[in-house]
């Protein structure tokens, strides 16, 4: 079973440049999308006509959003995670299939001086909670855009950037509670020591240097390691300041 994510940076943009082609030749069982800022009312099953969508739509018309597209019929799916706080901007889509639940999600940033750190701590903490809730009941695989560099391997200049948003002492703090708490980052399984990256600034030649920041995951519940057969990052594929990532596991 293949599964990919990526934060696109607008849905509407994105199929104009190459979104279609590049689910064709991936092929893909379930693609998880972030940043979506579109209602799903434009939605069209010409699209991609082998795949089933939810989308879990912000209150502010443009912002955020996240969508789950699947060939497997899930059990249930729900939106948000159950605290009116963190209800009002679409970042997670959760779907339950036979051995697992899927969440699609798009973790708040910090923003330029960190106006925002407070609100990403409280965050990762419900969000935290909100995924341990769900495995106590049946494994758990997450994905998609955590907005931040777990460690400095994960971006191509460290030194520059930390303490600034996605790179600060905090954002990492709130990702190791996932690996404390059981989950593990999926890429750094199989490639403890490569240096990869899924985000690049828009300014100009920063992509062409690789000057990049991993901040785009899949993680999932100890349980099913034994399940994991690839864990890939697609950073040749353009079209969003994001790359899209995936993993393979046992059906």
């Amino acid at each position: 079973m293949k599964l990919v994510s990526w934060n696109v940076n607008g849905l509407r943009a994105i199929l104009k440049k190459g979104f279609l082609d590049f689910v064709e030749e991936e092929r893909p069982d379930v693609i998880c999308l972030q940043e979506t800022r579109c209602p799903s009312v434009i939605w069209e099953p010409l699209w991609l006509m082998d795949y089933q969508p939810f989308f879990n739509v912000a209150d502010k018309a443009g912002y955020s959003g996240t969508a789950i597209f699947t060939k497997v019929r899930p059990h249930g799916v729900a939106l948000g995670i159950d605290l009116e706080e963190h209800g009002r901007e679409g970042r997670t889509v959760t779907a339950e299939f036979d051995g697992f639940f899927l969440v699609c999600v798009y973790v708040p940033n910090a923003r330029r001086e960190l106006t925002r750190l407070d609100y990403r701590q409280r965050w990762d903490r419900d969000f935290l909670a909100y995924l341990q809730g769900l495995q106590a009941r049946k494994p758990v695989i997450f994905c998609g855009d955590l907005n931040v560099a777990h460690r400095d391997i994960d971006l191509a200049r460290p030194r520059a950037n930390l303490g600034l948003a996605g790179c600060t002492v905090e954002e990492r703090r709130g990702f190791e509670a996932y690996l404390a708490a059981g989950f593990l980052d999926t890429f750094r399984e199989l490639e403890p020591a490569t240096a990869r990256y899924t985000w690049w600034s828009n300014m100009p030649g920063v992509r062409a240097k690789n000057v990049g920041w991993r901040i785009d995951y899949f993680l999932l519940s100890a349980a099913l390691r034994p399940r994991l057969r690839s864990a890939f990052i697609r950073d040749g594929v353009t079209g969003s300041d994001h790359c899209p990532v995936g993993i393979e596991i046992d059906a």
